[in-house]
C-alpha cells in the first residue's frame, strides 16, 4: 500500500466549504464527521475497534511503543474485513481503498517524519474517537487507558490523551481554536485530586463541557440528527422539511432556522445574529407541547429528575477467567458423523468437560460456577468401565453381534444420547452464568 504525503480526504475538505461555518465547534465537528463517513468509520462500533486491538495484539503493547506501517495496515484492514462480515452483500465496503484512505490520514495526522512509525496510544485514541458508538462507552474506554490499577486517573496520562485527541483537530486545520497547552489537564482536574471514572465522565460530558473538547459531544449529536426531519419551514431559505439541527429564536416570534442558515449567519426580517437561539434535535408539534404543559400543570408531585449519566464501579472490574470454559458443541449427527465413529471422542470430550467444569471458577467478586452440575466419581468410573468393555468386545468380534450384544448396543446408544443431553445442559448453564456475570 503506497503512502502519500497528502491524502484525498483532506483535499476533499476544501471542496465542502466547511470553512464558511462561523462557529469553530460546529466547523470542527463537520470536518471530522465528513472524514468519519468518508472512511466508513461511522459503521464501525467502539466495541469492534476494541476487539480489533485485541486481535492484532495492541492491547498487550505499551502505550508509548511504536508500531510499523505494515502492522497498522493489518489492523486497519481487519476492521473493514470484519465490517463486511456484518454487512449485507449489497452494502459491502471496498476494503483496499478504505483501508488506504484511513491509513494515510492517520499517518498524515500523527507522523511528522518519514520513520514509518506511529505510537500505539495515538492509534487507540484516534480510532476510539472517530468510530461510531456511544460517547459514554468511548470515554470509559479512554479512562481505562489513563488510569491505574486502583481506578484513579493518572494526570500525566490525561495530558497525553489531550495531546493525541487534539491532534485530530489539527489534522483538519482547526488547531488555532483547539490546541494543547501545558496547563490544560490542570484546568480540568487539580493535581492533588483523586479522579475516578464517574468524576471523569461527569466532567467531560457536562454541558457545555471543557472548552478544548466542546466539539466531541457535538460530533456525536450531529450523527444522531442527520436523518431527523423537521416538518416546518425555515424563516430564511424557506425550505420545508429540512433535516439536521433546528434553531428557534428566543426573541423573534415563530422564527426558526435550519442548520445551514444558522451556521453561515444568514438572517431575514428583524432577526439578528446576536439574538439568543435554542437548538433542537427533534420536533414536537405545537398541539403536543400544549397537551404536555397542561398535563404537567395538573400534577401535584413534581417530575423526578432524570439521571443523565449512569454510575460506574469506582474500583476496576476484574477480568473473567475463561481459560477453562468449553463452548457448546453440536451433536455428532449434525456434523454427518456416525455414532460409532465418535464413541471414543465423545467419552474423551465428556470426561474433559467434567474435569474442567469441576475446576472452573470466575474471579469476579468471589462468584464461582459451583452451581454447575458435575457427575460424581463413581458415575465416571462406571462410564469408563462400560465403554472399555464395549471397545474390547467390538475388537474381539468384528462380525455382526449376537442378539444379546445387539440389545447392549441399543442400550448404549440410548445412554449415549442421555449423556450428550446432560453435557449440553451443563455447558449451557455455564455459558448462562458467564453471561450473567458479564
Amino acid at each position: 500500500m503506497e503512502i502519500e504525503p497528502r491524502i484525498a480526504v483532506l483535499q476533499d475538505l476544501r471542496l465542502q466549504a466547511f470553512d464558511s461555518i462561523r462557529f469553530a465547534s460546529y466547523r470542527t465537528a463537520c470536518k471530522l464527521r465528513h472524514i468519519q463517513k468518508s472512511t466508513n468509520l461511522h459503521l464501525v462500533d467502539i466495541w469492534n475497534v476494541i476487539e480489533a486491538f485485541r486481535e492484532n495484539g495492541l492491547n498487550t503493547l505499551e502505550p508509548q511503543s511504536e508500531v510499523s506501517v505494515a502492522r497498522l495496515e493489518t489492523l486497519v484492514s481487519s476492521l473493514y474485513h470484519n465490517l463486511n462480515k456484518r454487512l449485507p452483500t449489497a452494502q459491502q465496503v471496498p476494503v483496499d481503498s478504505k483501508a488506504s484512505l484511513l491509513l494515510n490520514w492517520l499517518l498524515a495526522a500523527y507522523t511528522t517524519d518519514n520513520s514509518g512509525k506511529i505510537k500505539v496510544f495515538s492509534i487507540k485514541v484516534a480510532l476510539a474517537t472517530m468510530c461510531a458508538g456511544k460517547l459514554v462507552d468511548k470515554l470509559r474506554y479512554v479512562f481505562s487507558q489513563i488510569s491505574d490499577g486502583m481506578g484513579h486517573m493518572l494526570h500525566f496520562k490525561l495530558g497525553e490523551y489531550l495531546k493525541e485527541v487534539l491532534t485530530l483537530t489539527a489534522a483538519v486545520y482547526e488547531s488555532p481554536t483547539f490546541h494543547y497547552t501545558e496547563s490544560l489537564e490542570t484546568e480540568l482536574f487539580s493535581l492533588d485530586s483523586k479522579v475516578t471514572v464517574n468524576d471523569f465522565m461527569s466532567t467531560l460530558m457536562s454541558e457545555p463541557g471543557p472548552p478544548c473538547l466542546v466539539w466531541l459531544p457535538l460530533l456525536h449529536r450531529m450523527s444522531s440528527v442527520e436523518n431527523v426531519v423537521h416538518p416546518t419551514i425555515c424563516s430564511v431559505c424557506h425550505r420545508e422539511n429540512f433535516t439536521g439541527f433546528r434553531y428557534r429564536c428566543q426573541r423573534c416570534h415563530a422564527y426558526q432556522l435550519c442548520q445551514d442558515c444558522f451556521w453561515h449567519g444568514r438572517v431575514s426580517l428583524s432577526h439578528l445574529t446576536d439574538h439568543e437561539v435554542k437548538e433542537y434535535s427533534t420536533y414536537k408539534s405545537p398541539s403536543k407541547q400544549i397537551g404536555h404543559s397542561l398535563r404537567k400543570s395538573f400534577r401535584c408531585v413534581p417530575d423526578k429528575p432524570i439521571q443523565a449519566l449512569p454510575r460506574f464501579p469506582e474500583q476496576p472490574e476484574k477480568t473473567l477467567n475463561l481459560s477453562h470454559i468449553v463452548p457448546p458443541s453440536p451433536l455428532p449427527s449434525h456434523n454427518g458423523f456416525s455414532d460409532a465413529g465418535v464413541m471414543v471422542g465423545l467419552f474423551e470430550r465428556s470426561s474433559t468437560l467434567d474435569s474442567r467444569a469441576t475446576g472452573c471458577s470466575l474471579e469476579s467478586g468471589g462468584t464461582s460456577l459451583n452451581r454447575a452440575a458435575v457427575m460424581s466419581n463413581d458415575e465416571e468410573h462406571r462410564l469408563i468401565a462400560r465403554y472399555a468393555a464395549r471397545l474390547a468386545q467390538e475388537n474381539r468380534t468384528p462380525n455382526a453381534p449376537p442378539p444379546q450384544e445387539a440389545a447392549i448396543t441399543v442400550d448404549g446408544a440410548r445412554q449415549q444420547r442421555e449423556l450428550i443431553a446432560q453435557l449440553e445442559a451443563k455447558n449451557k448453564e455455564i455459558m448462562r452464568e458467564i453471561a450473567r456475570l458479564r
